[in-house]
Order: C-alpha cells, then sequence, then structure tokens
C-alpha cells in the first residue's frame, strides 16, 4: 500500500511538471547530443504509440456523446483547428523565410490533430472539458485525411508528399492504438482503471523522450540557426491559442467553451509531427525539429495560459 501511495505521487510529479521535464530534455540533448546519437529517429513511432494507447484507455465512448448533443460546439472547433494553424504555419514560414525542411516542419506542426495535453490544461483552465475532449476525439480521428491533405495543398510545391503513404501512418501510428486502447477498457474495465492512473505520467516520460532523440539528431544544425525556429514555433502557438478565444468571442459563445477552443487550436498533436517528418521526410532531418521544439514550448504556453484563464474567471467572480 505505501509502495504504491509513493508511486501515485511520484506519476502526479512527473505529469504535473511535464512541462519542465520536457524543457530538461531538450536541454540535455543540445547539450549532450553525442550520448544519444545512437538512438534511431524510427523508435519515435512505437514511442507515440505507446501515447495514443494510453489516450485510448483514458478516454469513454460517452465522452463522444458531445459530437452529437453539441454538433456545432464541435464543428467550430475542428473547422478551426484545420484552417487557423495550417494556414498561420504556411504564412510563417513565408514571412520568415523558412528553407523547404523547417517549412515542411512548421506546416506539419499546423496540419496535425490536438494534441492530448490541450484536455489536461482545459481542465486546469476551468474550460469546457468535455468540449475539448470531444474536439481531440474528432480531429484526431479526422486526422488521417485531413493531415496528409493539407500538408499536400501547403507545401506539395516544395517537397514530395505522399498522402497515401501519411495516412496509413496516421492510422497505424495514432488510430489504431487509440481503438486499442478503448477496446481494452471495456474489456477490463477495472484493471485499466488501475492502470490508468500512472498513463499522464508514462505519457510525460514518452514525450520528453521523444523530444530527447529528435533535438539529440539534430544539435549541430540546431546551435546555428535554431533561434529562428523557436520564434516562428512561439508565434505559431501563440498565435493559435489568440485566433481561438477570438472566434469564440466573435461567435458569442461561453467563457468556458472559448477556452476549450483556443486551448484546443493552440496546442497540437507536435509528436505527431515529428513522427511523420522522421518518416517520410527523412532527407529533411531539420523537418524534425518544429515538432520537437513545439512539444516544449506549448506545454510552457499552457500552463501559462491556464494561469491567465484562471485569473480572468476569478476576477469575473469578484
Amino acid at each position: 500500500m505505501i509502495n504504491s501511495k509513493i508511486m501515485k505521487r511520484l506519476c502526479k510529479l512527473i505529469s504535473d511538471y511535464m512541462a519542465l521535464l520536457v524543457l530538461l530534455a531538450a536541454v540535455v540533448a543540445m547539450v549532450f547530443p553525442d550520448t544519444f546519437n545512437h538512438v534511431k529517429p524510427t523508435i519515435i513511432n512505437p514511442l507515440l504509440g505507446i501515447i495514443m494507447f494510453g489516450m485510448g484507455m483514458t478516454l469513454h465512448f460517452d465522452d463522444f456523446r458531445v459530437v452529437f448533443s453539441r454538433p456545432r460546439d464541435v464543428l467550430i472547433g475542428c473547422l478551426a483547428q484545420f484552417t487557423v494553424m495550417p494556414l498561420l504555419a504556411w504564412s510563417l514560414a513565408r514571412l520568415f523565410a523558412l528553407d523547404e525542411a523547417l517549412t515542411v516542419g512548421v506546416v506539419l506542426v499546423g496540419c496535425c490533430p490536438g494534441g492530448t495535453a490541450s484536455n489536461v490544461i482545459t481542465y486546469l483552465a476551468k474550460g469546457d472539458l468535455a468540449l475539448s475532449v470531444g474536439m481531440t476525439g474528432v480531429s484526431t480521428l479526422l486526422a488521417p485525411i485531413l493531415t496528409p491533405l493539407l500538408v499536400w495543398l501547403l507545401a506539395g510545391k516544395t517537397v514530395d508528399v505522399d498522402v497515401v503513404a501519411m495516412f496509413l501512418s496516421i492510422l497505424w501510428v495514432v488510430i489504431m492504438p487509440i481503438v486499442a486502447g478503448l477496446i481494452v477498457k471495456h474489456l477490463w474495465p477495472k484493471q485499466t482503471e488501475k492502470a490508468v492512473v500512472f498513463m499522464p505520467a508514462l505519457s510525460s516520460l514518452t514525450i520528453a523522450t521523444i523530444v530527447l532523440i529528435i533535438i539529440a539528431a539534430t544539435a549541430h544544425r540546431l546551435m546555428v540557426g535554431g533561434l529562428i525556429i523557436v520564434v516562428v514555433v512561439m508565434l505559431h502557438n501563440m498565435g493559435g491559442l489568440a485566433i481561438g478565444y477570438l472566434i469564440g468571442r466573435l461567435l458569442r459563445i461561453s467563457s468556458p467553451k472559448r477556452r476549450a477552443l483556443s486551448i484546443e487550436v493552440g496546442m497540437q498533436n507536435s509528436g505527431l509531427a515529428s513522427s511523420l517528418a522522421t518518416l517520410h521526410f527523412a532527407s529533411y532531418p531539420m523537418a524534425a525539429i518544429p515538432g520537437a521544439i513545439f512539444s516544449v514550448w506549448h506545454n510552457i504556453s499552457g500552463a501559462l495560459v491556464a494561469r491567465l484563464y484562471l485569473l480572468s474567471f476569478s476576477n469575473n467572480k469578484k
């Protein structure tokens, strides 16, 4: 019993300080890149599969009821998700005159579905959690079709984009593990309930590992021209958060919904972006970097924006 309590506390500590953990992994990779160079980037896909499997285990079939009970909200969210971030990514790449590799990487991040961390941040920000979970689920299910298609439309003139291969990758790396997680939860609910307690910590460690592998593999190139891509990634994320919130205000939806929309639009499944870059754009090693940097930054900005929304919530109550 004592060991179980200690493990739960440790897991909570890891998940609570995920942003710091991911940042630490990035710093270690930059300082000691040669230590981790022997780790092949192909391991990223199985690692991402673990995260998606964990996501599936935490979902309930009831989570998707929001799609049918509030289709307008989910439709607004998904339209914003797959228009704001892709177009913002393309615009920033053009504005900063990024090279082919970094352009592909930034566009990939923009065309990916919402990240699983968005649900946690929405919860912390007292946003509409049901809407957040519903948007993440629906955007993830749409990703096998929309992500390759949008990447092809926005970056296809610059580099070769294999839409079919990317579709299959997302299907196997994202959708299948989520479905497997849902099935496991349905067949063994009691055992799954015990295991789910540890999943946020496992996901945090896995994301940190993905970031470490990608940055270590490209650390030398990143040291030369890394500042520009950091700026682009930060603007991309903050722009998504701001525009998502603005869309909510223009449509006059409730404050909790606006927060959920803002966070869902601004926080991407950047691990998927890095995975797709590694798998389908191997001739452009730097294409995986924007996703890795986004993984670091959006956890930091997410924690900050949750605090900002909470302060706003508290002031409105007074």
